[in-house]
């Protein structure tokens, strides 16, 4: 051991020699003649530093200086301005030897600050009960200090400031409350209240970050923690945390939903990530990101992307899914191209996605009702010197019942503008030749309806079709008699597809066997109509005197031939025969299932006709200017039907009816529909199914339909009161104002909607006995104070008699945040959400309450 000490030793004093053999100066070579100047080259004066860089102002009702101890003291009105800082208090004293100004606020006779210390700097204004500023370091500490910035306050018990741009406050409130801002009140609704806080200001922006933070709400701590914030003051988009909602649902347990983070990303982009977390291991993740070239395009693009658990893992009632939603919305701008256009509008969810929402949003807004979702995606082309417009379409469809996509790719249609065949004589078109005109274009469609798990498979190539549609249409019109509209039309379709039907019954399986065949074939369709039109006016005056003055009836009927050839004929080749289970001989169209369409089965030489109706009375109103007052009995009242003369047999067509009224001033809309048959229908023993015989004259009801719809709300039970005539006090409580009767009572404007809606549907055809549908739904809202509202809407069928899709809300309009509850109480999904959002825009980027990126309306960009 101390052969190992010495060897320590040795080595240290050998470092310590070669320190110092390296710290020696060499010393300069002096000429021979040199002689060594015995002044050192130090100046010995030594000007002394000012302590203050610029003149220190004071003023006060009463001002002392103690020059033994350089001390000076300034008592009421006292002032002291220094560079651009300036402090204003009750009593300021000022340490020259230390070179401290130390303000304090004035107190009452307890010692209570009651009016603070106000330091103003570079146009900011601080206010605090003490405050002490070194003026060589220029640093700064302050006791319970009231910092404004932007929309928003802090208060600390201590601010320490280091520079002109960096502060550190230790216990501080910060918020956006604007009464308390302006001193309206001495309570803020709302504070978020951090450990430590660091403000950071620069020329261009400023931000405060901090640690844990947490909300309080009328200073009541909330369950909001959040581990960290960076609040930006800035007009510009800036990352955040998004706030989300959290709640409970019958099925996946406690939530939060829509918690996440919000990135710009450049000049024109910008990134939500948001997650919904459930107590009982369901999740979802949806990304969403938006992007725009001013004058050019916008659009976004979402995502859904998540598992569903419902029940205990090892139970029968244990269910995991998988589901997915991809969501992409692109639209371009008119005047970026008016030639060439863009525009998408993409939705494809998994088959039971809305059925296992992770995103509670598509319970609330009924959502989960959707039984089908379609996406297109459509590009236009125009020509400056072509008459003609290109379109390409890819759309895709599906289906949630049946599990079953149609799939559109490509569809291109061209169409040429309308042109008039023969050229006006006169500038001024009349006669039948003159007003022709002629419509045509082509269109191209690849379709295919498969399933889900088929898409882009062998097995959909081979069931996609192609098909090729031509059609040319040929109008004219002129006046008859001045008061009759005759006009013709011509409509030709020409057709080419890729496949065709051969349909024909299989004895053994004892079913009808269609199938499709691989072969080009097409067809061409050929019908005219002619018609005519003209106006009735009728009148109908009462005794002067009567409450009703006038009826007017005015009647606009039409008749029409149309004439088409019949292409079942066997000439044409549209129609084949096949035998069907009784044996009989049954006729169907080669093109049935195809994309195409197919012909008209039987000559056609029908007499159509259309009655439309308007009926309108004058009434006495006291309230009109004018003393009468028009009602409107039926808007539109419609019978339409026709009479084939070429069929053999029932010629007459099923005849329908169609209205539409308005009643109590245009509020109550009531729309129906009749369809009448006029034959009579006849019922085989033990068959539901009926067959329409040739007895004409019965017109049983085939369907009728009545819907009502009617917005009640409180203006329509009388007029708005004047409460600031009717009641001479007035009071506020917080920024809520309320008018007070002579007994105290407080009165306010209870403004409440409800809007009314109710369906009736009933549906017989062929069947034996008709089916029903019967509904009525309320929707409406109610304020219970000025920022007090409730808001619900539900259904109730009439024949279940079950309540269908139910939700109430809650909303609270505070002066600084909104606080929304909203609850589905019954049903499949039973789930209640709750959601607290800030209004200042100062934290809509730091905590997302009100998305500030640039697809928002009125943002920088």
């Amino acid at each position: 051991m101390a052969k190992t000490v010495f060897k320590n030793i040795l080595q240290i004093l050998i470092i310590l020699i070669f320190n110092n053999f390296l710290a020696q100066k060499t010393p300069e070579k002096l000429p021979k003649n040199a002689v060594n100047d015995t002044i050192p080259k130090k100046d010995t004066i030594v000007v002394k530093k000012e302590a203050l860089e610029d003149v220190l102002r004071t003023k006060a009702d009463d001002q002392r200086r103690d020059v033994p101890k350089k001390m000076t003291f300034l008592n009421k009105n006292a002032q002291v301005k220094y560079q651009d800082m300036q402090i204003d208090a009750d009593y300021i004293s000022i340490d020259d030897n230390k070179n401290i100004i130390y303000a304090r606020g004035k107190q009452d006779s307890l010692g209570k600050i009651i009016e603070p210390v106000i330091t103003t700097q570079a146009g900011k204004k601080y206010e605090t009960n003490e405050f002490s500023y070194n003026t060589k370091t220029r640093q700064a500490i302050a006791f319970n200090a009231r910092t404004e910035e932007s929309e928003g306050v802090i208060i600390a018990q201590k601010t320490k400031k280091y520079n002109d741009s960096v502060f550190a406050m230790r216990r501080a409130d910060y918020t956006t409350d604007d009464y308390f801002i302006k001193k309206k009140d001495t309570a803020a609704d709302y504070f978020m209240r951090a450990s430590n806080i660091k403000l950071i200001k620069s020329k261009n922006k400023s931000q405060i970050v901090t640690g844990p933070i947490q909300m309080y709400i009328e200073k009541v701590p909330t369950p909001l923690v959040l581990p960290f914030a960076v609040l930006p003051f800035s007009d510009k988009r800036a990352a955040g945390i998004l706030i989300p909602s959290f709640g409970e649902r019958e099925d996946v347990g406690f939530f939060l939903n829509g918690i996440g983070y919000y990135q710009p990303i450049g000049e024109h982009f910008d990134l939500k990530v948001l997650a919904d977390i459930y107590t009982k291991g369901s999740w979802n993740l949806r990304p969403q990101m938006n992007y725009q070239k001013k004058y050019r395009y916008s659009g976004n693009f979402t995502a859904d992307i998540g598992t569903m658990v419902r029940g205990i893992k090892g139970l029968d009632d244990y269910t995991k899914n998988s589901t997915y939603r991809i969501s992409w919305t692109h639209s371009q701008d008119t005047k970026a191209n008016p030639f060439l256009t863009f525009s998408a509008s993409v939705d494809i969810v998994s088959t039971k996605f809305y059925n296992n929402p992770l995103n509670n949003n598509y319970i609330f807004n009924q959502n989960v009702l959707n039984t089908q979702q379609n996406s297109t995606v459509t590009v236009t082309k125009r020509f400056l010197k072509l008459p003609m417009t290109i379109t390409g379409t890819a759309s895709y469809s599906q289906n949630f019942a049946t599990g079953l996509a149609d799939l559109r790719l490509p569809q291109m249609n061209v169409a040429i503008n309308q042109f008039y065949l023969f050229k006006s004589k006169t500038g001024i078109r009349s006669g039948l030749l003159e007003n022709i005109t002629v419509n045509t274009g082509f269109n191209l469609t690849n379709f295919v309806n498969t399933q889900e798990n088929e898409l882009f498979t062998k097995a959909m190539w081979d069931k996609m079709q192609t098909g090729l549609k031509n059609n040319i249409a040929i109008a004219t019109n002129t006046t008859l008699a001045k008061f009759f509209t005759f006009s013709l039309s011509a409509n030709i379709d020409n057709a080419l597809t890729t496949k065709s039907l051969n349909r024909y019954y299989d004895p053994i399986k004892n079913v009808t066997v269609d199938e499709i065949r691989k072969n080009f074939t097409g067809y061409s369709y050929f019908s005219t109509t002619a018609s005519l039109q003209t106006t009735l006016y009728g009148m109908m005056k009462f005794k002067k005197g009567s409450a009703v003055e006038a009826v007017r009836h005015m009647m606009t009927p039409s008749i029409g031939f149309t004439y088409s050839p019949d292409f079942s004929s066997p000439n044409f080749g549209y129609y084949k025969n096949y035998y069907n289970a009784s044996g009989a001989l049954t006729p169907y169209s080669i093109f049935e299932k195809g994309i195409v369409g197919s012909p008209t089965n039987g000559m056609v030489g029908a007499l159509g006709f259309n009655i439309g109706n308007n009926i309108e009375m004058k009434v006495k109103s006291k309230k009109d200017s004018t003393g009468v007052k028009k009602i409107k009995i039926f808007e539109s009242l419609n019978l339409s039907g026709s009479y084939n003369f070429a069929a053999k047999d029932h010629p007459w067509s099923v005849l329908s009816i169609n209205g539409q009224s308005s009643f109590f001033n245009n509020k109550l809309t009531v729309n129906t529909s009749l369809s009448l048959d006029p034959y009579k229908i006849v019922f085989l023993p033990g068959q539901d199914t009926g067959i329409r015989s040739e007895q004409f004259g019965h017109f049983s009801v085939q369907g009728f339909n009545v819907q009502m719809s009617y917005p009640l709300s409180s203006e329509l039970f009388g007029e708005k009161t004047d409460y600031a005539k009717k009641y001479s006090s007035k009071g506020e409580v917080r920024n809520e104002n309320y008018y007070f009767d002579d007994d105290n009572y407080a009165h306010f404007d209870q403004a409440w909607t409800l809007n009314v809606n109710a369906n009736y549907a009933y549906t017989k055809g062929l069947s034996r006995v008709g089916s029903k549908i019967a509904s009525i739904g309320l929707d409406g809202s109610i304020k219970l104070t000025p920022y007090w509202n409730v808001n619900g809407s539900t259904h109730y069928d009439l024949v279940t008699k079950q309540l269908a899709y139910t939700r109430i809300g809650f909303s609270r309009d505070q002066r600084s945040f909104t606080i929304n509850f909203n609850w589905v109480p019954f049903g499949q999904y039973k789930v209640y959400d709750f959601f607290i959002g800030i209004k200042a825009n100062i934290l809509s980027d730091a905590l997302k309450y009100k998305d500030r990126s640039f697809t928002q309306p009125n943002a920088p960009f």
